[in-house]
Parts: C-alpha cells; structure tokens; sequence
C-alpha cells in the first residue's frame, strides 16, 4: 500500500483546481493598469468640466450680458491680459499674494498646534471632552464677521489680528479630526497595551497618536482652505499694513476693475487648491504606506 501525505494530496488538488478551475467559482487574477490609462482616467473628467465652464463662460459674457457689463463676467482672454499679464495689476498681485502667504501659513500652523494639543487634552479624560469641546463648537458656529470689529479694538488692525481670524476659522476642523482620530484606536490594541502595563504617555504616542495621523492630515487640509478664507476676511476688514488678496479684491470689486478682479480671486483660489494639495501630499508621504490616504 502506497502512503500519500497530506501535503502531497493538498498540493495535487491546489494544482488541480487551478488547471481545471470547477465551473461556478470565480476566477480571480489581478491585471495591472497601464500607467498612461491611469492617468488619463484621472486627469480627463476634471479637464471636461473645465472646458464646458470656460464654454459657459464665454456663452454668457459674449451672448446674455450687455456689453456694458461685461466687467461683471470678462472674457478670459482680458482676466489674462489685464489680470496676469500688465505688470502693474501682475505686481500689485504677487506683493498681495506673498502677504496672503504668511499671514495663512502662520494661522494655519498656530492653528494645528493648538487643535492637536485641544484634542490630546480631551482624549484623556471624558470630563475633560466633556468641559472642552463645546467651546470649540461654539468657536466654530459664531459668525467671525461678528468678531471682527473686536478683535480690532482688541489687537489692532495689523498683521496679528489677520493672523488670528486665520487660527479661529482653521481651528475646528484641527480639533474635530484629531480628537476623532485618537478615539477610533481599536479596543482590542489598547487591551494590549494595558496588558503590557504601558504608561499614558507611551500609549499616547507609540499607539494612539500614530492611529490618529490619517484624519489628523485630513484635518490639515480643511484647515489649510479655511486658513486661506481667514486671510482674505481678515485683510478686507484689517486694511493697516501690507496689503493682502482681500484688500485686493475690495479695491477692484469698488472701483468696478472686473478683469483684475476675476484675476484676484483665481489666484486667491489656486493658491488655496496648492496648499490643499500640498497636505494631501505630506499625508501620502507619511501614512500612505499603511493607509489609503486620498
């Protein structure tokens, strides 16, 4: 009698069921994407939408509006020309969008080290979440234009309360991601932490804030948009000083400069579209390694 170990046997029907796969049972296989389809089914559709607004565009300021108010809806060519290309309106642009710049990047970084340090605070203990966190909702659903006048009489009208409508505005979404982050640590890796008689601290950083990263970064990026927003509210209503976009966008919309105008806010909004970008980058940088970071 002739003995067939089990392996043996195994590996026979492994090969078998792979040469003559039994009907009824999905075959899978994994194909690999070209990397040009890839890019062309990524960059395609957000082209297609941008070529039927510039369509739309041209449709209403050429055939629905009156010529003489066109400044409300120039033609892209004249936003460009004037806009981007006069060196006048160019240069006034790039001193704005440089003060624009550091007031946001320096509100947003205040902004991420407060939130973190908010949401660390109340992942500690629930009465602390509990006597925290509804002044952070709070912070978020006051309307900042009701603050504005405040703040003035409070810091002045320079560069530090342009910087600090910027932390107010971009604080909350740093608060809300991280705290969610470093409450959706699986139960089951702190059991074993405690298990191992691992202090707060160790749990804190070796488990619970490497969890968090990914909304943390998420966080970022909502905050980094906002912190844009911030700068431009605070240079409309904070007019001492180097001017920013918002000063920018103020001085055009009164004296009716639709071109310059147009060309203001689609550099106000690029720049914010860089810096989200930016984060979702530095958040693929750091985690996409173990997580789907979008």
């Amino acid at each position: 009698m002739t003995t067939i170990s089990n392996e043996t046997a195994v590996g026979d029907d492994v090969d078998t069921l792979q040469s003559h796969p039994t009907p009824g049972l999905p075959v899978t296989a994994t194909v690999a994407k070209p990397k040009g389809k890839n890019r062309i089914t990524k960059w395609l559709p957000p082209l297609i939408v941008f070529l039927a607004i510039v369509v739309v565009w041209y449709l209403i300021s050429l055939f629905v509006l009156n010529p003489a108010l066109r400044f409300l809806l120039p033609l892209p060519q004249d936003i460009i020309m004037k806009g981007f290309i006069d060196p006048l309106s160019f240069n006034a642009l790039i001193v704005a969008l440089w003060q624009t710049v550091i007031v946001s990047m320096l509100g947003l970084a205040i902004a991420i080290v407060i939130g973190v340090a908010w949401a660390v605070a109340m992942s500690q203990a629930k009465w602390i979440e509990r006597s925290l966190f509804p002044y952070a909702v709070i912070l978020q659903c006051i309307p900042i234009l009701a603050l504005v006048p405040l703040i003035g009489f409070w810091f002045g009208y320079e560069f530090q309360s342009r910087v600090l409508v910027c932390v107010m505005i971009a604080l909350f979404p740093m608060v809300n991601n991280t705290l969610f982050g470093l409450q959706s640590v699986d139960k089951g890796h702190k059991e074993l932490f405690k298990l191992q008689d691992a202090s707060r601290t160790t749990t804190l950083l070796k488990l619970s804030f490497p969890a968090a990263l990914p909304a943390i970064f998420a966080g970022m990026r909502i905050s980094a948009g906002l912190a844009v927003v911030g700068a431009i509210v605070g240079d409309q209503f904070f007019r001492r000083g180097t001017p920013g976009l918002g000063i920018l966008i103020s001085n055009y919309s009164s004296r009716l400069q639709g071109e310059q105008l147009f060309a203001t806010i689609i550099t106000a909004a690029l720049f914010g579209v860089v810096i989200f970008w930016l984060f979702g980058l530095l958040g693929r940088r750091a985690v996409g390694k173990w997580y789907d970071f979008n």
